[in-house]
C-alpha cells in the first residue's frame, strides 16, 4: 500500500494509492499519523470512495512527526568525499519536525546562505513504539513504511557556525521535502537494494544504491532504540550517498535552481529553489 496526503498546507486529506487509483481515507482516519500507523493502517480499500487528485497539491505523506532523526556519513563513498573517516558508530543529529514539506513544494535558501546543499535519502517511518529492541531483526517489525526525502542542508550553518552540532544547518524552513508516498514494507521489498538519484537543473548529481550504506535500516532502528524511544509516526533519515555540493565538485544551490530526487519504488520529487527573503 502507498499512503499520500493531498490538499492545501495544513488541510491535507489522507489517501491510499493502489493499482493507479486513489481512495479517500477520511472516513477511517483524520490523517496519516502515528495513531493511524500504530493501528496497522489499511490493507483493503474495498468500499472506500475513489477520488481524483488531479490538480491537487501533494503534501508530505505523513503528518508532522514527533521527531526527525537523521544519520550522517552513512554511505562509504559520501564519507570519503566529505574527507571523513568511516564512522565506527552511527552519526546522529536532530532536524526540526517543521522542516517537513511536500515533495513539490519550494525549497527556500536561508538569509545569508551561500552553501545550501541537496541530499537524496531513504526515510524510515516508525509504526510501533521501539524501545530497547533486542536485535536488528526485531526492528523490522516496528517500521510502518519508507519514503523519499531530501535532507537539504546549509553547510556554513552546519559546520562553520555550528558550535559543534549540525542542527543549525539542517533545520531551516522547507529543508525536508518528503514523499510523494509512504510505501509499506511489503510493497517496497528490500530497502538495502534501492537505487537513489538526484539532479540539479537536469544534470545528474547523485547516482548510487542503498547497498553502499555503512549501517543498514534494521541496524539503525535497533541502534537508535537503545538511546531513545521511537514513537509511531517518527521519521528517520538514513543518510545520503556521494555527489553533493560539499564534495567541491558542484556549485551550491541558488534561487531559480530545480532540484529533483528519486528512489526506486518511492517516487520522485521536484523542488524549485527560491530565496527566503
Amino acid at each position: 500500500m502507498k499512503y499520500m496526503r493531498v490538499g492545501p498546507v495544513g488541510a491535507e486529506r489522507p489517501v491510499a494509492h493502489t493499482d493507479g487509483r486513489h481512495f479517500d481515507l477520511s472516513g477511517i482516519t483524520g490523517d496519516i499519523d502515528g495513531a493511524f500507523l500504530a493501528a496497522g493502517g489499511v490493507s483493503d480499500v474495498a468500499g472506500l470512495p475513489e477520488i481524483d487528485i488531479t490538480g491537487l497539491r501533494i503534501g508530505a505523506p505523513i503528518a508532522r512527526p514527533g521527531v526527525v532523526l537523521c544519520v550522517g556519513l552513512n554511505y562509504a563513498a559520501h564519507a570519503a568525499e566529505s574527507g571523513a573517516a568511516k564512522p565506527e558508530w552511527p552519526v546522529v543529529f536532530y532536524k526540526a519536525p517543521n522542516t517537513v514539506v511536500g515533495p513539490y513544494d519550494d525549497v527556500l535558501v536561508p538569509r545569508g546562505s551561500t552553501r545550501t546543499d541537496w541530499e537524496v535519502e531513504l526515510a524510515v517511518v516508525i509504526g510501533r513504539t521501539a524501545r530497547y529492541l533486542a536485535s536488528p531483526q526485531e526492528a523490522l517489525a516496528h517500521i510502518a513504511g519508507y519514503a523519499l526525502a531530501n535532507d537539504v542542508s546549509e553547510r556554513d550553518f552546519q559546520l562553520a557556525v555550528s558550535g559543534g552540532q549540525w542542527s543549525k544547518g539542517k533545520s531551516c524552513e522547507t529543508f525536508n521535502p518528503l514523499g510523494p508516498y509512504l510505501v509499506t514494507p511489503d510493497e517496497l521489498g528490500d530497502p538495502g537494494r534501492l537505487g537513489l538519484r538526484s539532479w540539479v537543473n537536469g544534470e545528474v548529481r547523485q547516482d548510487s544504491n542503498t547497498a553502499d550504506m555503512i549501517f543498514d535500516v534494521a541496524y539503525l532502528v535497533w541502534h537508535l532504540s537503545q538511546y531513545t524511544v521511537l514513537d509511531p509516526g517518527d521519521l528517520i533519515s538514513t543518510g545520503t550517498p556521494e555527489g553533493v555540493a560539499l564534495s567541491g565538485r558542484f556549485p551550491y544551490l541558488s534561487a531559480g535552481d530545480v532540484v529533483e530526487v528519486e528512489i526506486d519504488g518511492l517516487g520522485r520529487q521536484r523542488s524549485v529553489v527560491k530565496d527566503a527573503a
